[in-house]
């Protein structure tokens, strides 16, 4: 194993550390020439190989060894995040990263020699050798350090691969009842803030105002439908997050209620499980008292995870290393998220993202109480976990589609008080969950839900989705009325698109009504759309009326199949609740004849889906059918759309949102909810005018469609910008020519020496800077990654950003809010040009509702808002905002802090400034 040579891949020159020791810099010709003759250890090899246009099989990833040997720990997957992990010395040069390597393989291969005595060491050897028979290198000299080499005819055990016969099962508990409403006092709030505060941190007169301020989030209603909100501002430094959980824990201890925290991604959910450390230091209490809930599509399922062990034991095609890792993850892991959680994006990359994908359940298919791993199951064991919780993390479209959605929360753990972080999300947080799209790829994965896989050639099948038949065959067997409903529902759903639809789009040959409505729908979007939209790759929209007569038609015919679809769906779910409901009330009726907990749960959580997942959508697209042949309702905004991606055609829909989506959210929250905090740094505009900045923050929350005005509380930042920050704007760039930009970005980000973050408002020109930009920054030895190019998630650019200060990197909206990276790590952030919203036709139809000026302005300005946050995380911090489009107008400079120092002026003298800056 150590024979083998190392490389340290670069963005042009490489590292190459043979095995004699001698070290290369060689170019990608040179790299490719020596990896014919057989393999290098990297780390990260899937990127490596994207970098060098290599296959990776060509690498052995010492990050896999980290996977084996250490499941379920982070570990950045650079040198210096392995060197981190490990407690290495951290390399100085990448001459000494590829020294790195070969130690890290050393120690990782010793640490787990230490375990040949431990009670699960025939598991391990069991996986070890199952991983050496898919030509896993490290597995040999693991097997040596465990004193276990000549295992040469023990045959392949893939019960080491069944993880689920090891995982603890939950257990159901007595609800635990209605949380009390007792108010709490500042006192009280101050009294838990001073307790969580160590001698190590800082006291923040602002952090002990916003805790006071706060607490009325955390009282009980007086009036229906008018629950107790705060709408809260605090500027970065604040401490907002220890500020909300001091009453938050006061309001615990006192109603013995779960804290339920949503934030917007599943990037922040991470970032806020984090910050609970400080709270809970002990993991193994953190683990019974803190639960994060996404949807269930996030988790593995144990049931294709076992599907997919038993076909690579028949030789089928999956990766047995894959899910050897995933086997070691998954015992490990605290709550099984493969998104997110303790599962980094590059162990999914190792796995192969596509296997990765199918381990997890899709969206609906959960068989719940029918599953062979029910008692087991990983969403179902957080779900569970979710009411008898101190602190639930989750996310805005979870809270919106689930929690307070959910008919199926009883009384009991209906959660009664919410804090909303990055609040100013929840605008677009409710657009997503409460729009409508009845497109070809929304109806094929109807289609699928409803039919499961399907044949589509001789010993072919589309999928492994399992349909309703699967779901209820063994019920069905002995039920006509349910076997007969079932076969007419499965009839009717064959007018949604099957396999191929389009292809036959495309060939102008529809099957069925739903294919030949999107056909005349593409026909009209390309009709009124231009050459050059057509040409730009973007995705292509047009206003639905006035409408051709074809398509009035396929509506009409569409709208008919709708509904005959519907009817039968709707019988089957009545039937099944009815089927319950008998059974469970038949006091006289035998036991056998009675239905087990598990088969009552099972066909609740059909019923549930069938209504969830079929008769929502459906009924939504009957009545978006229905105005299409008369006016749009004046609360919605509805277009027809051909989506692309990187230029390809990829869905052709009919769209519908509402206008303003916080109104459908707090028709939901108000009668649910008794008090909720609404908190961001960003959350009033920044006018001058109060009750103007107020009102957007009450228009992007939806506090504005409460019947009680709302608690409003702002503190500003502690930090001083004067001194701490600067901002730029560049005077003399041409906007239209990317390549003076791109150039522009570079020389900025040589002049900070690193850690620079740019941002960009096209992922095309974010490429096309990243060519240019990647081999003038690695000549000063910086390093550059960029979103939509080095095809990572984003927690994990993030995560190699902050540890790596010589690396800069590029990115677009997802990288400009929500992301902390305190320190030098990031020094200097770039915007191409001023981040103007997208002229779509909803944004346009929510620019006459609101007011076009202000309406654009606003958002803008809160985007520079945001931004800019990224670039003062802590008081010792120092960094320059640079804007290179000069058509930056004054009025949205009062995006910035009042005290920052904003200099418009040429590049030549910018990077002056700057260097004066840094100096200091």
């Amino acid at each position: 194993m150590f024979s083998l040579p190392v490389l340290v891949p670069g963005y042009g020159r490489h590292i190459w550390l043979s095995s004699d020791g001698e070290i290369l810099t060689l170019d990608g010709r040179e790299v490719a020439i020596r990896l014919r003759e057989g393999p290098a250890l990297v780390c990260h090899g899937h990127a490596a190989a994207r970098r060098l246009h290599v296959n990776p099989d060509q690498f052995v990833d010492v990050l896999s060894l980290f996977a084996f040997v250490r499941p379920a720990r982070w570990c950045v997957p650079t040198p210096g995040g392995l060197a981190d992990a490990l407690g290495l010395i951290r390399p100085d040069s990448r001459e000494d990263q590829a020294q790195t390597l070969l130690d890290a393989t050393s120690m990782l291969i010793q640490e787990l020699a230490a375990a040949q005595h431990s009670p699960g060491i025939e598991l391990i050897i069991d996986q070890l050798l199952l991983a050496r028979a898919d030509g896993w290198r490290f597995a040999e000299p693991c097997l040596q350090a465990l004193g276990q080499s000549g295992l040469e005819d023990r045959g392949a055990n893939f019960n080491a691969l069944k993880v689920w016969r090891n995982l603890s099962k939950w257990e159901d508990m007595a609800p635990p009842g209605r949380p009390g409403n007792a108010p709490i006092d500042e006192e009280e709030a101050q009294a838990v803030l001073n307790a969580a505060l160590t001698d190590a941190d800082e006291d923040r007169p602002q952090q002990r105002a916003y805790a006071k301020g706060v607490v009325g989030a955390f009282a009980p209603a007086y009036e229906a439908q008018a629950p107790r909100l705060v709408l809260a501002e605090a500027g970065t430094g604040v401490g907002k997050t220890l500020g909300y959980l001091a009453p938050a824990f006061a309001w615990r201890r006192k109603n013995l209620g779960p804290i339920w925290l949503s934030t917007y991604t599943r990037n922040l959910q991470r970032q806020l499980d984090q910050e609970l450390d400080k709270l809970y230091p002990n993991p193994a209490i953190k683990a019974q008292r803190v639960v994060v809930r996404k949807g269930r599509e996030n988790y593995l399922c144990l049931m294709n995870m076992e599907e997919s062990v038993n076909s690579v034991a028949q030789g089928g095609p999956a990766s047995v290393l894959g899910l050897v890792l995933i086997a070691r993850w998954a015992a490990a892991s605290r709550a099984g998220e493969l998104v997110g959680g303790d599962c980094p994006g590059w162990l999914r990359e190792l796995v192969g993202l596509k296997h990765a994908h199918a381990l997890a359940v899709r969206r609906g298919e959960c068989w719940h109480g029918a599953c062979p791993h029910y008692g087991t199951c990983f969403a179902e064991k957080m779900a569970r976990k979710a009411p008898h919780a101190e602190v639930v993390v989750a996310n805005h479209a979870f809270v919106m589609t689930q929690t307070l959605a959910d008919p199926g929360l009883g009384q009991e753990t209906q959660p009664t008080h919410f804090v909303f972080d990055e609040g100013h999300h929840l605008f677009d947080a409710a657009d997503s969950a409460y729009a409508g799209c009845l497109s070809g790829l929304e109806t094929r994965d109807l289609r699928r839900w409803i039919l499961g896989a399907e044949q589509t050639r001789p010993g072919g099948f589309s999928g492994r989705a399992r349909g309703l038949r699967k779901r209820l065959e063994d019920l069905a067997e002995t039920d006509s009325d349910l076997r007969d409903q079932l076969y007419r529902v499965e009839r009717a759903a064959r007018i949604l698109p099957a396999r191929g639809w389009y292809d036959r789009l495309s060939q102008r040959a529809p099957a069925g009504p739903v294919e030949g409505f999107l056909l005349h729908i593409a026909d009209q979007v390309y009709a009124r759309t231009s050459g050059i939209d057509q040409r730009s790759g973007f995705s292509l929209e047009t206003g639905i009326h006035p409408l051709s007569d074809d398509l009035i038609s396929a509506a009409q015919d569409l709208q008919t199949a709708v509904a005959a679809l519907l009817n039968p769906l709707k019988s089957l779910a009545h039937l099944i609740e009815g089927r319950l409901e008998n059974k469970e009330m038949d006091e006289n009726a035998d036991p056998g004849d009675t239905f087990s907990a598990d088969q009552r749960r099972r066909l609740a959580g059909i019923a549930n889906s069938i209504r969830q997942r079929a008769l929502g959508p459906l009924q939504f697209f009957g009545h978006m059918l229905t105005s299409l042949q008369s006016q749009t309702p004046a609360e919605f905004v509805d277009w027809f759309e051909v989506t692309r991606v990187e230029g390809r055609d990829t869905d052709v829909a009919y769209f519908r949102k509402f206008i303003d989506p916080t109104q459908p959210f707090m028709n939901i929250l108000a009668p649910q909810v008794q008090g909720a905090l609404i908190t961001s740094a960003t959350l009033t505009d920044q006018t001058g005018v109060p009750e103007v900045d107020w009102d957007a923050a009450e228009t992007i929350t939806g506090a504005r469609h409460l019947p009680k005005a709302p608690q409003r509380l702002s503190l500003s930042s502690p930090y001083t910008y004067r001194t701490q920050a600067q901002v730029f704007v560049v005077t003399d760039l041409e906007r239209d020519k990317p390549k003076q930009a791109a150039a522009a970005m570079a020389k900025l980000f040589l002049t900070a020496g690193g850690g620079a973050l740019g941002l960009f408002t096209s992922i095309k020109r974010l490429r096309a800077a990243y060519v240019h930009m990647a081999p003038r920054l690695e000549a000063a030895d910086l390093g550059l990654l960029a979103q939509h190019v080095d095809h990572m998630d984003v927690t994990t650019l993030i995560d190699i950003f902050k540890v790596e200060q010589e690396i800069c990197l590029l990115g677009t909206d997802a990288l400009r809010d929500g992301v902390d990276v305190p320190g030098a790590a990031l020094r200097l952030l770039v915007f191409d040009r001023v981040p103007w919203p997208q002229p779509t036709l909803a944004h346009r139809a929510r620019r006459a509702h609101f007011g076009p000026r202000i309406y654009d302005d606003r958002l803008t300005r809160f985007r520079l808002r945001q931004a800019f946050g990224r670039l003062i995380r802590t008081q010792e911090d120092r960094g320059a905002f640079v804007m290179l489009d000069s058509r930056l107008p004054s009025r949205l400079e009062s995006a910035f802090p009042s005290d920052v120092d904003i200099q418009r002026m040429s590049l030549k003298d910018t990077l002056a400034a700057l260097k004066i800056f840094y100096a200091l």
